[in-house]
């Protein structure tokens, strides 16, 4: 058997590859421009203006020279330097005309050689952007390739190995797309699946609908009102049926469902007593009997209406009713008996037109069994435990088988007593037939078993908010980020100082000096010096002199001192400080933090069809998103929901 698909997950895979890339524009205009070359050759004219003038002027002052000198009016000397100077003027303002029409013919010639250049490289650029284009557009045009053929939508199978899967939460038409998206490719690859709609909500119809297109032939029973075309149990041996008889008879008794039955209905002995019971008046009416002969050996039993209209009917005979009066004595345990006997039989009577009517003999690999909201309440809730002790029995009895291969779905298993749904799921472990049991809410038993054993869980939308608490919890929580605390302390302090010092000082000095110094000197100096004049001319002369100097020095002196001081003093002094000062602190410390997987409020939140499923995996439990929206399936790009 294939694995089952979950729902699906979106996939963005490589992106969208965008636009295809822009080719690159053509190159520009190589020409000249009109307007420029028009302004260079205006901005010549302008600066060869003075030259012109010149040119003309100098040609007026010859032509006037020449004229002056045929009328006889200056001489020929005068006339001739005259158109000298003008012909040197005039050539002078040709040169500078003729330069400046080279320096335009330059520019020009320039702005060409730059124009074409310039063309050049565009030319170039050109053809390397037209490549480079090339280039990404066949990468643009692979990139759209794959793109267009990876799936959008990746299935999410059931892990290997879980043999059973919990939904919590959710509402109809999300159950009905979860049942369509398991059931639909389960019945695709061969398979089987068996449906239980305890939910009086058709959540099966979508995929009732979606058989009959297919071309299947699904056998469908709306309870009570199919009861005549349903005959299951009634090849069951006598202790298994009555087991299943003494269950249903308990659940219609019980005022809280979802809880053991010992808790919510009838004590484990009285189920047991009832169990003895029955199998004790299946075994005074033979092999096989129907509903509705048990129900008249119970009025039998306790002396309920006329046995005889049973007897006439049919459903006892008169050695069975006769046998069925003795079968438990007299005294008191008769009382009890006849007790029990009366609370069965208002019970099973329900049931007595189970297997009465045509029953379908070709088997459908797709079989609904759904409850009808027009029923009674007690009445379902009978049905429902019967149909589920029922098929507990007949998984018992079969050998295991492959994995998945049979798939039966319970809906609505809040309904249910809890122990009659942990015998159904050791049941299904043993036979190896896949369970999927969902639970329109959690209560505190519910709660203790979603998720016990080798089961996955489906949360979807839980509109109650301690629901949700509880399914957040169940999810788990893990160290998600650091969380920074930031601390702030803000101070004041005010210090006062106030200080008091006294000081006295008495002291005296006394300090003698003398100094005597003498001194004396005696220096001589001789010279001779004399001077005459013999005779004195104008280029020379001569002289002769001489001198003599004699001195003598000597000095005394002498000091004395004598320094004596007496100095006192006193000091007081008061001081008197204030400090005030102010403080700020910050600091960050950092913890980790555990945080939840999944909030309360994102579980209130979520779509229909949107389930949050958790499951056991090597590395820690695995939590993921998945759209359990069937109509996934018809679109395009969807992985192979059995890949």
């Amino acid at each position: 058997m294939s694995r089952i698909c979950l729902g699906w997950q979106f996939a963005p895979g490589p992106g969208d590859p965008g636009p295809a890339p822009v080719r690159p524009a053509g190159e520009p205009a190589t020409a000249l421009e009109a307007g420029w070359v028009r302004a260079q050759r205006q901005i010549a004219r302008n600066l060869a203006r003075p030259a012109r003038i010149g040119g003309v002027a100098c040609a007026g002052a010859g032509a006037l020279a020449a004229a002056g000198w045929l009328a006889g009016l200056v001489g020929g000397a005068l006339a001739g330097s005259a158109g000298l100077g003008a012909a040197v003027g005039a050539a002078a303002c040709a040169a500078s005309a003729w330069r400046g029409s080279r320096r335009l013919n330059a520019v020009l010639a320039g702005e060409r050689r730059r124009v074409a250049a310039v063309a050049a490289a565009w030319s170039r650029d050109l053809a390397a952007g037209h490549a480079a284009h090339a280039r990404a557009y066949r990468a643009w045009q692979r990139r759209a390739a794959r793109s267009g053929q990876r799936p959008r939508w990746l299935a999410v199978p059931l892990p290997d190995g879980v043999n059973r899967l919990d939904v919590a939460g959710g509402t109809l038409a999300g159950w009905s797309a979860l049942l369509t998206t398991i059931a639909a490719p389960a019945l695709g690859a061969g398979g089987e699946v068996t449906v239980l709609d305890l939910t009086e909500g058709a959540v099966a119809s979508d995929l009732v609908r979606l058989a009959e297109r297919s071309g299947q032939a699904p056998l469908v029973w709306v309870l009570p009102a199919d009861l005549p075309g349903l005959d299951l149990g009634l090849g069951l041996a006598t202790p298994a049926f009555a087991d299943v008889l003494a269950l249903a008879a308990g659940a219609a008794g019980t005022d809280r469902p979802g809880r053991a039955s010992g808790a919510g209905g009838l004590a484990d002995a009285d189920l047991a007593a009832d169990c003895a019971l029955l199998e004790r008046v299946l075994g005074v009416l033979g092999p096989e009997p129907g509903i509705a002969a048990v129900t008249a050996a119970l009025r039998a039993l306790a002396d309920v209406g006329d046995p005889l209209s049973d007897v006439r009917s049919g459903l006892l005979t008169m050695g069975q009713l006769s046998q069925i009066g003795t079968l438990f004595g007299r005294g008191a345990a008769q009382r009890v008996v006849i007790e029990r006997a009366w609370l069965l039989e208002s019970r099973l009577r329900r049931l007595d037109a189970l297997g009465t009517g045509r029953v379908p003999g070709a088997a459908s690999r797709l079989r609904v069994a759904a409850l009808d909201r027009r029923a009674a309440v007690i009445g379902n809730r009978m049905l429902g435990t019967y149909i589920v002790a029922v098929l507990t029995q007949m998984l018992r009895a079969e050998p295991p088988g492959e994995p998945w291969r049979h798939t039966l779905f319970v809906l609505g298993a809040e309904r249910l007593a809890c122990d009659v749904m942990d015998v159904l799921a050791d049941a299904c472990e043993t036979s190896r037939t896949g369970l999927v049991v969902g639970y329109r809410a959690i209560p505190a038993g519910v709660r203790e078993r979603l998720g016990r054993g080798n089961a996955a869980i489906a949360f979807m939308r839980l509109g109650n908010g301690d629901e949700a608490r509880a399914a957040s919890d169940l999810i788990g929580s893990v160290h998600m980020f650091v969380v920074g605390q930031l601390t702030d302390t803000v101070g004041t302090s005010v210090t006062d100082t106030v200080a008091d010092s006294y000081t006295s000082t008495v002291g005296s000095s006394a300090s003698v000096a003398r100094s005597y110094s003498v001194s004396r000197g005696t220096g001589a100096s001789r010279g001779r010096g004399a001077s005459r004049q013999a005779w004195s001319a104008p280029f020379g002369g001569f002289n002769r002199s001489a001198s003599r100097d004699v001195s003598l020095s000597a000095g005394e002196s002498g000091t004395a001192s004598i320094t004596d001081g007496i100095s006192d003093g006193t000091s007081w002094a008061l001081s008197l400080s204030r400090a005030s000062g102010g403080s700020v602190s910050r600091g960050v410390t950092v913890q980790r933090s555990r945080e939840l997987r999944t909030e309360p409020g994102e579980l209130q939140r979520l779509p229909p069809t949107a389930a949050i499923v958790s499951y056991p995996a090597p590395d820690g439990p695995m939590v993921l998103l998945v759209d359990a929206n069937p109509a996934i399936m018809t679109l395009p790009r969807v992985a192979d929901s059995q890949a």
